[in-house]
């Protein structure tokens, strides 16, 4: 447990909004309100004098933004977890990715049209109390001994064998992780890539939008049918698990809404799991920031299979959940930090970094 209460800086132009979040949030023993603020501009006045561990900041605000707060935020605080708050529609799904991908640390969707505010309420605990902990480390954590960071030579890469798929799992921290990865991987990238990012409908396909317009790769979220075909990224849809399977001499993707597994659909495990049984040996396993478990059993399967996991290093990583039990569990081949992670999927996908 913390030893102090972790404080809290509310941001919403909706006085409603703010005190449900207020009220939910100051009925945790281990959280207090250290203040709140109807737009950005008073947030950022606000942010010195109350000095908050966590922020809580609309995306759509008269005056100054959710988004242009951020920015502004984060010339001066560059590590202060920022969740956003967003509603679930296409523009406001947007913009989410837009803050996600600016440096905002994870997001909620905004409680509306839940029936009741008791409703209301049961959400922002279900779903923001438990992030907030987790950004500030507090959550229920395994310590065992971290290994250490550590690059794989090339001796070790050229001995992993051919890799013919790359496959991704990520969660809290993601689209920002994603934007540090993919944009450095070249045209003419040699095998595709299939990808996990938790997240709800309309979130995903606008984060691959986002991504193909950055990227020299073509970026798009996952049809069931799809054939896996070089220098594409295949992300799986929002509330969809995302598999592959063999058709005849065709790889292609398949899509369904079997059961969440790890209390998410789309679920990493999912997918590894149908990438050890089509690729066996030659699938490389990334596993980047994210809250949670989710990708621990499938890159158990890539393993026995013979193939080889990447994971991102605690230090780079928002939330050192998902690397960080693939890496104790033993099953990483290497643990990086994220600036070096795309050279390290060209040099073992056999492509020459670009300097």
């Amino acid at each position: 447990m913390p030893s102090r209460k972790l404080r809290v800086l509310v941001v919403d132009d909706a006085v409603v909004v703010r005190k449900i979040v207020a009220d939910v949030l100051s009925a945790d023993p281990d959280i207090e309100i250290a203040g709140t603020a109807p737009n950005g501009r008073i947030a950022l006045q606000k942010i010195t004098q109350v000095n908050p561990d966590v922020v809580t900041l609309d995306v759509e605000m008269p005056e100054m933004d959710g988004i242009a707060t951020l920015k502004a935020l984060r010339q001066t605080h560059k590590q202060l977890p920022v969740i956003m708050f967003s509603t679930l529609t296409e523009r406001g799904a947007n913009a989410t990715i837009d803050a996600l991908v600016a440096g905002a640390s994870d997001y909620v969707t905004k409680p509306a049209n839940v029936g009741s505010v008791g409703m209301a309420q049961q959400r922002v605990r279900d779903e923001l109390i438990p992030k907030i902990k987790s950004l500030c480390r507090i959550a229920v954590r395994d310590h065992a001994a971290t290994p250490p960071a550590e690059r794989a030579s090339g001796h070790a890469a050229a001995d992993a064998g051919a890799v013919d798929v790359v496959a991704i799992g990520v969660s809290t921290g993601g689209p920002n992780a994603l934007a540090g990865i993919l944009p450095q991987l070249p045209k003419g990238f040699p095998v595709p890539i299939v990808l996990v990012q938790h997240m709800p409908p309309m979130f995903t396909r606008f984060l691959a939008d986002r991504l193909n317009t950055e990227s020299a790769l073509h970026v798009q979220e996952a049809v069931a049918g799809d054939e896996l075909m070089p220098g594409h990224v295949y992300i799986a849809p929002g509330d969809h698990h995302l598999m592959v399977q063999r058709n005849g001499r065709r790889i292609v993707t398949a899509i369904n809404q079997q059961p969440p597994e790890n209390s998410c659909r789309p679920a990493v495990d999912v997918l590894f799991r149908s990438v050890a049984n089509v690729y066996g040996a030659s699938a490389l396993a990334v596993i980047l920031t994210g809250m949670g478990q989710d990708g621990l059993l499938g890159c158990g399967a890539i393993k026995q299979r013979g193939g080889s996991v990447i994971v991102q290093d605690e230090a780079t990583s928002v939330v050192w959940g998902m690397p960080g039990f693939v890496a104790r569990a033993g099953l990483a081949d290497c643990v990086l930090p994220l600036p070096s992670i795309a050279d390290e999927i060209m040099k073992r996908t056999a492509v020459q970094p670009c300097h």
